[in-house]
């Protein structure tokens, strides 16, 4: 026995997928979704939902209302592409030299596209849904943007949710637990300067190169010994870049990499330390260290009560033993933690088929998850706002 909401959604299907297409084939940067936007707030107007644009300079919010309820909740997608070459060969691949759609995001608006038009359909709920379409999630601080241009407090939210598509789990199924579900994640660069000189003499010189050489290593003690072992941490130095001869050795070098973590205490912890090796490193060498740290995304923490609600509401759309409740969180990062530290909500993955992997060339969304993931958003803002009225 299909969930009837489900089912409704469905029948949207064709309309959703050639939504979902169309952004496809015209996927657009952080912070540069116009089309998108324009493509978002006209869907919702045709739908009769409250359009409100230029949140965090390429926001769209919907407002949707019903009753009499004084609760509000917010259901959340991101809208950014990446700078990255589609080599999948499809008739909707993106139309745009070196940007395509290779997480998803694509299909995570044309989701709350397809929840905001059955609840403006149905209006099977007391109180208020903000319909959040985000932009520049992929690090360029959307939510950050959203946040500071006043978002809940012009549209006040008592929980949020969100979702990612997960490929390799089967459509129809979800993942979700309480607690930790991304990292924190930081970037650093670090400007070691020393002296050049000739590399028969390094004598003269003070050498870059071995400082950015034995403070790479020594950074992989932080972990290991400034952190407690129960808190998971990494720290990647990623890149090395010093000198371009043979002969020379050279004036400067830039040592940079990410760091990730689940608490946002491990990561003051982190910059510290980072702070003080790279500071005393360079003096030893008689160097000197610069060091640039910054902190990308705030950790993913879902409130455990609203998890629970969330798996539940994901359960009474896909049917039991489809939603795993408590599976260990990722190293990777997702900015809707920073919307998050200031309302309560959860977030979960659903499953994406058999796909490449996420941040690929030959990634695509399947359309056939539309319907399950939209009727989740459908089935939580039911449910909260049916109990909160």
């Amino acid at each position: 026995m299909t969930d009837a909401k489900l089912d409704r959604i469905r029948a949207y299907q064709e309309e959703l997928a050639a939504i979902r297409r169309d952004i496809h084939a015209h996927p657009e940067l952080g912070m540069e979704e116009y089309r998108t936007s324009d493509l978002v707030a006209a869907k919702l107007a045709e739908w009769g939902i409250e359009v409100h644009r230029d949140v965090g300079k390429t926001g769209v919010v919907g407002v949707l209302r019903n009753g009499n309820g004084q609760a509000a909740i917010g259901l959340r997608a991101d809208r950014d592409a990446l700078p990255i070459q589609e080599a999948t060969g499809l008739p909707y691949a993106s139309r745009t030299p070196g940007v395509m759609h290779a997480c998803g995001h694509d299909g995570h608006t044309t989701i709350l596209l397809g929840a905001a038009k059955y609840l403006a359909e149905t209006r099977n709920f007391n109180g208020t849904v903000n319909l959040i379409f985000q932009p520049a999630e992929e690090g360029l601080g959307g939510a950050e943007a959203m946040l500071k241009d006043g978002l809940f407090q012009r549209f006040p939210c008592d929980a949020i949710y969100g979702l990612h598509n997960s490929p390799g789990l089967d459509v129809g199924r979800f993942v979700s637990s309480s607690g930790a579900r991304f990292a924190g994640c930081a970037f650093f660069d670090i400007h070691i300067t020393g002296k050049g000189a000739h590399g028969a003499r390094p004598n003269e010189g003070i050498d870059p190169v071995m400082v950015a050489a034995h403070l790479a290593t020594a950074l992989q003690t932080i972990v290991s010994r400034n952190l407690p072992a129960q808190d998971a941490a990494v720290l990647s130095v990623t890149r090395i870049q010093s000198g371009d001869a043979y002969n020379v050795v050279p004036e400067t070098a830039v040592l940079a990499g990410t760091v990730r973590c689940f608490k946002t205490a491990i990561m003051e912890t982190i910059e510290t330390n980072m702070r003080r090796l790279a500071t005393s490193v360079a003096t030893g060498f008689g160097a000197e260290a610069e060091v640039a740290f910054r902190r990308l995304f705030a950790p993913v923490i879902n409130d455990k009560a609203e998890a629970a609600l969330y798996a539940d509401a994901a359960e009474a759309v896909t049917g039991p033993n489809r939603v795993f409740r408590e599976m260990p969180p990722t190293m990777a990062s997702e900015d809707f933690g920073a919307m998050m530290e200031v309302v309560p909500g959860a977030h979960v993955h659903f499953g994406n088929g058999p796909s490449a992997g996420v941040h690929n060339h030959r990634y695509d969304f399947n359309d056939e998850a539309i319907p399950y993931a939209a009727a989740l958003f459908a089935e939580i803002a039911e449910r909260k706002l049916r109990t909160e009225a």
